[in-house]
């Protein structure tokens, strides 16, 4: 089959067709003028997903993994004693105890391979789901309902793509997608509805909408993007808006405009086709925003800072070394914890990590031809808000690729899923990496990683991770092939996880405090108070934290908008007798530190988060 890549050369026929008929595209139904068959891209041909599950252990030429360089400081991670049968007192924490934490199978069907994945505000559920492409799941849609594909009645979709998880009961509530949301990006609303950006074929240029609503669908307007948005990662601005940056040959960025509403030309961003190479490998770039206001943009090996207002690069930072991050090398990447004060500065800290990846620019064009190369293992960090910004690097207990970084409530890390060896693409990786790793951003260098309990699952390609309320962390998806698929080395996986991560060893559960009062709704840059319940302790602020966690939107090992704010505090009453503490804290400044929307809010004692609590701000 011919390989043919997106130019943009390609789509100025298909802009001027709409802007001659730009009433037409304000129809959330027009996706169905544009569901047309195109040929796929390298990253998405079939590779051998039945050859032997152990060919990554042959012998493979040059495969030098993270590769360290003469006289470079690169720390190595230093092991840690375990304490398994420790108890606790007033100082353990749950790392202390040598807890590695508990995996639970909680639903053998999630109806979708959850290929993307956002826990939604309000209704504390989990919205999943893959693409439209296969016109297969194992979820029909209710009461007998097909969807008509390419206007062609006799071509027909009858399943399902979409679905809420109830997080408490596994109840799956189906929705109906019409776009091809492959490969797509995503973020809550102020809010907390969903906004969804790009995908495949007619999905490319769309935007769709979802509230967080009892019997709400997905809204679709397929012509509001200028460029075609496949493989592109969507922020989240101070203003509540949204960035849409690059995707499969759309060296561009753009704004997303208000519903109903397209764009008629993206920015064009030189950085993105400076990163390109013959595998791409800068799809989903790494995308934070900056306590500056400016956006912090990782492609490949290089990052900048674009400022949004002037949509001018104010700041490239140095090469990381080492390799390739970005899809299809798949690493990972999260801005740290920001942490706040009573009085802050005026330049808030801000700190990029980015995990993983592959030393090889030819991973993925190897991998199809069953060369599988050891991924990266390092980890490195840089201050994007220093003047003379560096990056430092340290080495992961094993290698990693494809793997997501999620924030817990306590603002440590959990880097889990993927694999091992290969990259991103259909059979292209082996080696799964079943254990998971915490990462304590707090603790000096090379002192930093814990592996905790291994799943009994692999999540390769097309994994998941999703932060819950409950401090447990949901993990879904998986799908190495084309369709669904059930037989294959690494099957279609439908089974959906939940990882109860150290600080919920049954030991603790003295120190797990319960959010009594919180307001709904936080000012900027105000002081508000909470109530929390702790039996027989006397509470200290040395000793309890507050913070809000804005949920990760998951696909392909990018979280996008995952933020999470330690705040700062005024004051603390204790009466451990009645076991009430109140809490005087003060909201994010404005919305470059916190961007308007829906958080979680935790209160954490001695490194044990209580049940999370929504709160918005605005």
């Amino acid at each position: 089959m011919a390989i043919i890549k997106f130019k943009t050369t390609i789509f100025l026929l298909p802009l001027l067709f709409i802007s001659t008929f730009a009433q037409i595209w304000k129809d959330p139904n027009a996706y169905k003028l544009f569901n047309h068959d195109h040929v796929l891209g390298p990253h998405e041909l079939f590779g051998n997903p039945f050859g032997n599950p152990f060919d990554f252990q042959l012998n493979i030429p040059n495969d030098i993994g993270t590769p360290l360089f003469k006289g470079e400081n690169v720390a190595i991670p230093v092991g840690k004693p375990s304490n398994a049968g420790a108890v606790a007192n007033a100082s353990t924490s749950a790392a202390d105890l040598g807890y590695k934490g508990d995996w639970e199978l909680v639903s053998q069907n999630s109806g979708v391979s959850a290929m993307h994945a956002i826990l939604l505000p309000k209704v504390d559920k989990v919205l999943m789901y893959d693409a439209t492409i296969w016109k297969i799941s194992k979820l029909p849609l209710p009461n007998g309902q097909c969807r008509i594909v390419n206007k062609n009645p006799a071509d027909k979709d009858c399943w399902c793509h979409s679905i809420l998880f109830d997080i408490n009961t596994g109840e799956l509530t189906p929705l109906e997608l019409n776009t091809d949301t492959w490969c797509s990006s995503g973020g809550l609303d102020v809010n907390g509805n969903l906004v969804s950006t790009g995908g495949y074929q007619g999905g490319a240029n769309t935007v769709r909408y979802l509230n967080t609503c009892p019997g709400c669908n997905w809204r679709e307007y397929p012509t509001a993007l200028a460029d075609r948005r496949w493989y592109s990662t969507q922020a989240t601005l101070p203003d509540g808006g949204y960035i849409v940056v690059g995707g499969r040959d759309a060296f561009s960025y753009e704004y997303i405009p208000a519903e109903g509403k397209s764009n008629t030309k993206p920015f064009f961003f030189e950085f993105l086709r400076q990163t390109s190479d013959p595998e791409e490998n800068n799809l989903y770039p790494f995308v934070h925003l900056s306590t500056d206001g400016n956006v912090f943009i990782f492609a490949n090996s290089r990052s900048v800072l674009l400022d949004p207002k002037s949509n001018k690069i104010v700041r490239e930072f140095p090469v990381l070394a080492g390799g390739h991050r970005s899809y299809p090398a798949s690493g990972m990447s999260a801005l740290l914890p920001l942490k706040l004060h009573d009085s802050n500065p005026d330049l808030i800290p801000a700190e990029v990590l980015v995990c993983g990846g592959s030393a090889h620019k030819d991973a993925y064009s190897k991998a199809e031809k069953q060369i599988f190369f050891t991924a990266l293992q390092d980890c490195a960090r840089i201050k994007i808000t220093d003047k003379n910004a560096v990056w430092k690097r340290e080495l992961m207990p094993t290698p990693r690729l494809m793997g997501d970084a999620m924030i817990l409530p306590t603002g440590d890390l959990l880097l889990l899923n993927g694999a091992k060896r290969g990259a991103s693409g259909w059979g292209f990786a082996r080696d799964p990496n079943f254990v998971p790793v915490l990462y304590n951003p707090r603790a000096k260098r090379g002192q930093r990683f814990t592996e905790l309990a291994p799943t009994q699952i692999a999540r390769m390609y097309h994994s998941t991770s999703v932060v819950l309320p409950d401090g447990k962390v949901l993990v879904g998806g998986s799908n190495t092939n084309n369709g669904y698929i059930y037989d294959a080395m690494y099957p279609t996986e439908l089974r959906i996880e939940k990882y109860s991560p150290p600080y919920l060893n049954a030991n603790l559960a003295g120190k797990r405090s319960e959010i009594i009062v919180v307001p709904l709704l936080l000012l900027y840059g105000l002081d508000f108070q909470v109530q929390i319940k702790l039996n027989g302790v006397t509470v200290e602020q040395k000793d309890i934290k507050l913070t809000m966690y804005a949920p990760a939107f998951t696909t392909h090992g990018v979280n996008m908008n995952q933020r999470l704010i330690d705040l700062g505090l005024k004051q603390v009453l204790s009466n451990p007798i009645l076991g009430l503490h109140t809490i005087t804290a003060v909201a994010p400044p404005s919305g470059i530190i916190a961007p308007p929307g829906y958080y979680l809010f935790s209160a954490v004692y001695q490194g044990v988060p209580s049940i999370s609590k929504w709160v918005q701000i605005k």
